[in-house]
């Protein structure tokens, strides 16, 4: 598995940020409830947003040690008023600079705290990609509105999922993810739109000491198949398996049961 560069990871960051500004800006109600997040509005996912961005950036900036709580964070709120998209807008616009500028100071190798065991900036950069990406997705599905990323992109964040889940298993006692282990089961995932050159196929296995995953095209329990983004939405769970483009072959139960345990808390 190849990371992104560090740039990259930036470039992107300014380009979903520029994305989930055109959905907000679009005319889209605000207060409308986002089928993938239903405990929040589309404003509520945009704030979120917007706050995370905010405190990586003081992260970044300030080369934390430790933990910031997101009390601390200077206008992670964003704007008092509610319903404002002009002032949501701008808002979402200064977090976006904001954490660009930091993490291309920084550089990827700048020891930063995170909370997976990799304390860099360039941790932060990725992260923050694809946070926002798949969030974007739910503000997208909320608004109406069509949604696509890079292959490399979303391939990526599936790399990333995966290497969370792992984390998590590892690291996180009592959480659902430990249940994901038993010899003899395997997911593969198969993106059939992908250009020349880049392999978005996956072999996730579930061995008796956890989780297991490569690249490639390899037999499998159960497959996925679809679009590349169609798969990446399905695996974060903003796409439900029945959706037209997809396919899924052998025991879904399997896959299934992955998508109920795989999951960050």
């Amino acid at each position: 598995m190849t990371l992104l560069e560090h740039d990259r990871y930036c470039d992107e960051i300014a380009h979903q940020v520029g994305q989930l500004r055109a959905v907000v800006t679009s005319g889209a109600d605000l207060s409308a409830t986002v089928p993938t997040c239903p405990d929040w509005s589309l404003e509520d996912l945009v704030r979120h947003t917007g706050g995370a961005l905010r405190w990586v950036e003081l992260l970044v900036r300030t080369r934390a040690g430790e933990e910031i709580p997101v009390e601390r964070v200077p206008g992670r709120a964003g704007p008092k008023a509610r319903g404002d998209a002009a002032a949501l807008d701008a808002w979402l616009a200064e977090s976006g600079v904001a954490v660009v500028a930091a993490l291309k100071e920084a550089g990827p190798d700048a020891k930063v705290w995170s909370w997976a065991g990799i304390p860099t900036a360039g941790f932060w950069a990725r992260r923050m990609t694809h946070e926002i990406t798949v969030h974007r997705a739910d503000a997208a599905l909320a608004a109406g509105l069509p949604y696509g990323v890079a292959p490399e992109v979303a391939a990526d964040a599936l790399d990333e999922w995966l290497q969370i889940v792992e984390f998590v298993q590892r690291t996180v006692p009592g959480h659902a993810a430990r249940e994901l282990r038993g010899a003899g089961r395997s997911i593969h995932l198969h993106a059939t739109d992908t250009a020349a050159g880049l392999n978005a196929e996956w072999l996730i296995e579930l061995t008796e000491d956890g989780v297991a995953w490569r690249r490639g095209h390899e037999r499998a329990t159960v497959a996925l198949r679809g679009p590349l983004t169609s798969v990446l939405l399905a695996f974060y769970r903003r796409l439900p398996l029945d959706a037209p483009e997809l396919q899924v072959l052998g025991e879904r139960e399997l896959l299934e049961f992955w998508l109920e345990r795989a999951t960050f808390g």
